[in-house]
């Protein structure tokens, strides 16, 4: 006997339960976000994400590039849209470069990558081929970490201004922008991933997806650990 697909529900809330194993949860984070980061690391963290944020519209112009229907297209270039910018807006990747410059770097040093330690380019790396040679339902079922995104976000924003007063407050505001636009690009993904992922194969072939991208933004973390350490 097959085994039976969940349903719409269960397989969202199954999807969301994947959550506990977010990087939220990883030491690295928990130090940034509770006050105990030296300046030292919390630059080499900006500067290690820096190299994600760069390479986010590459991984979703890859799903446009595989991926046959126009609609899904016209919404999800709006992701493309909102990191590379446009006409007046400068967008979510330069948002991140006044981020660094708030926490102490220039902006030519961010951009020239060469504070990014070879295991978080490996596994950012990893994640941008996957988007390009994967079915692009699996690439969009990929991007469902931002579930979990805009708690990170507040909790950054709620705390990184009390423990790091030094920090320019102008600096955040990538925090504030993806407060709702990953918000607005979860229900995107989600309705994709729960109207494709229907028998009880693909529906654990989603979960196994999602934990891989987990897997890839806790690397990152391990690696920027083993180089900053953690404080206590």
């Amino acid at each position: 006997m097959s085994e039976q697909a969940w349903s719409r529900e269960e397989f969202e809330m199954r999807l969301r339960e994947q959550g506990r194993s977010y990087h939220i949860h990883h030491p690295f984070n928990v130090m940034l976000n509770s006050g105990r980061a030296t300046p030292e690391q919390i630059r080499g963290w900006v500067a290690n994400r820096y190299y994600y944020q760069r390479c986010i519209p590459m991984k979703d112009a890859a799903i446009l590039a595989n991926c046959p229907d126009r609609q899904v297209r016209r919404l999800w270039v709006e992701r493309i849209l909102d990191h590379d910018g446009h006409g007046e807006h400068a967008g979510g990747i330069d948002a991140w470069l006044r981020l660094a410059e708030a926490v102490g770097l220039t902006r030519e040093h961010t951009e020239s990558l060469r504070d990014v330690i070879p295991a978080v380019r490996f596994a950012v790396d990893a994640y941008v081929n996957f988007a390009r040679r994967a079915p692009w339902q699996e690439a969009v079922c990929s991007s469902l970490t931002e579930l979990f995104a805009p708690a990170i976000h507040k909790e950054r924003l709620a705390n990184w201004p009390e423990h790091y007063p030094w920090i320019d407050q102008e600096g955040l505001a990538y925090f504030r922008s993806r407060v709702s636009l990953a918000q607005r690009d979860v229900q995107h993904g989600l309705t994709v991933t729960l109207d494709y992922f229907r028998t009880a194969e693909q529906q654990r072939r989603a979960l196994e997806v999602l934990k891989f991208k987990l897997d890839v933004l806790w690397a990152m973390n391990d690696a920027m650990a083993q180089r900053y350490g953690v404080s206590t």
